[in-house]
């Protein structure tokens, strides 16, 4: 029987290139899928598209096509990718442009779109999951992009499409697309549908699945992390599929790396809502074939909900940090009375939000009640206030620095910014409101 095999090319948008290159050149793939994009990814995106018109792709997309892009015309690998961002027709142009230098001017490449939902949601009244009427934040609105999914990327396929490009679909869609596509799953075949999503789901995060967001030195070791793999699946008709990595690559992948990434944000692993199909991981069943190669079946699917996520990105003030360092003994003592000083005189400037202070290296990622243990011989101070003016978020760097002179001794290393804020919060549209479809790339557009 058939069998497809798709290789996991990047995990987020500032990923490393080289194991992609080990992919196209060697890995004797049927795809392979970037996955770049997350909520503050698009968000920036967006950002970038508003100052410069052409612009609002992954940064990294130039650098990516330049890297794969003969080697994978050479193998007959097709390419999937969200770095299309908050701009795919341009995403499209530049690869357009890059695949016409490396004397590959025939290159058949195809756009998604559709995940712009903004004006829907502005009409439609909808409500954030903070509680916020979408429409009551105004001109803070940046972005709002809905989460589609697998059926335009399997038509833009089934058009003869060498490179697909995307901006905000469902992660495992990128690779549940071609999945349908070749093997011409009913898009509603519920449970081949939830067995496409697993094998997505595992691939989506590229590096992890070899061992990479897993090591744990002593207790969970993983070997050469310096030259660490990236994932291939080989998938049949059925929704099974088999997961290794090329020879000589760093990691390990086995049943502990791969249940970990079976769990990996999905709530529940019963019910994890996609735009295609609500997949059921609860039965999975993960066998170790052989060293660094394990079967994974078991995965089922219920209907889809008929809504679709939409991820909303807005203006919220500007964020103003400050950081200063304390060392030796009694640094934690020198530390907190620096945090006392800030505590003080920030909340003497009404403008301010609500200010956050951690030490790193103490209580910065769990807070204080679980900071128990030997005290650390040096510990940076850390806080961070948010503002709607400018300048005023300025101050809390300007009072970390402060302390050079007007705190506790020993001080150094201060830094200070201020970096505008952008609020990410969630809603649901109904299905019917997304228009997504696939255009076959004809010419330059910016």
């Amino acid at each position: 029987s058939k069998t497809l095999r798709i290789g996991a090319g990047a995990g987020y948008s500032g990923d490393r290139i080289e194991p992609a290159i080990a992919l196209a050149e060697r890995g004797a793939l049927d795809y392979l899928v970037f996955e770049c994009l997350a909520e503050r990814t698009i968000a920036d995106a967006q950002l970038r598209r508003r100052e410069q018109p052409g612009a609002g792709f992954d940064p990294f997309l130039d650098a990516r096509m330049r890297a794969v892009l003969a080697a994978c015309r050479r193998s007959g690998t097709r390419i999937i990718s969200n770095m299309g961002a908050a701009n795919v027709p341009a995403a499209a142009a530049r690869v357009a442009a890059i695949a016409q230098e490396l004397g590959l001017p025939d290159l058949r490449i195809a756009t998604i779109l559709g995940d712009d939902v903004l004006d829907i949601c502005l009409v439609g009244d909808v409500m954030l999951d903070n509680g916020q009427n979408i429409g009551a934040l105004g001109d803070r609105l940046i972005s709002a992009n809905a989460y589609i999914g697998a059926a335009p990327i399997a038509a833009a396929l089934a058009a003869g499409a060498e490179v697909v490009l995307t901006g905000r679909v469902s992660d495992p869609a990128l690779f549940l697309g071609p999945l349908v596509h070749e093997f011409r799953w009913g898009m509603d075949d519920w449970d081949i549908l939830g067995k496409g999503t697993l094998v997505g789901h595992l691939l989506e995060c590229a590096g992890q699945l070899c061992g990479g967001y897993f090591a744990d030195p002593g207790c969970k070791d993983v070997p050469d992390m310096a030259h660490l793999g990236f994932p291939i699946a080989e998938v049949d008709e059925t929704g099974e599929a088999r997961f290794s990595k090329l020879s000589g690559t760093g990691g390990r992948i086995d049943v502990a790396t791969a249940s970990e990434q079976v769990l990996y944000e999905i709530h529940d692993p019963a019910r994890y809502f996609q735009p295609d199909v609500i997949a059921d991981f609860s039965r999975v069943e993960i066998e170790q074939l052989g060293e660094d190669s394990i079967a994974v079946r078991g995965a089922t699917g219920a209907p889809r909900s008929g809504k679709l996520k939409v991820s909303v990105s807005y203006h919220d003030g500007y964020i103003g940090e400050g950081q200063i360092s304390y060392a030796g003994p009694g640094a934690v003592a020198r530390g907190r009375l620096a945090i006392d000083i800030l505590r003080e005189r920030l909340s003497e400037i009404p403008q301010l939000g609500q200010a956050h202070f951690s030490l790193i290296g103490l209580d910065a990622l769990h807070g204080a009640r679980l900071s128990q243990g030997t005290e650390p011989y040096e510990v940076r101070v850390r806080v961070l206030a948010r503002a709607a003016d400018q300048a005023v978020a300025a101050k809390v760097g300007q009072e970390v620095e402060a302390l050079y002179t007007n705190g506790p001794a020993g001080g150094g290393g201060a830094m200070k910014l201020v970096r505008a804020g952008i609020g990410l919060a969630s809603a649901t549209i109904a299905e019917t409101l997304a228009h997504p479809r696939f255009e076959m790339w004809e010419g330059v557009r910016s």
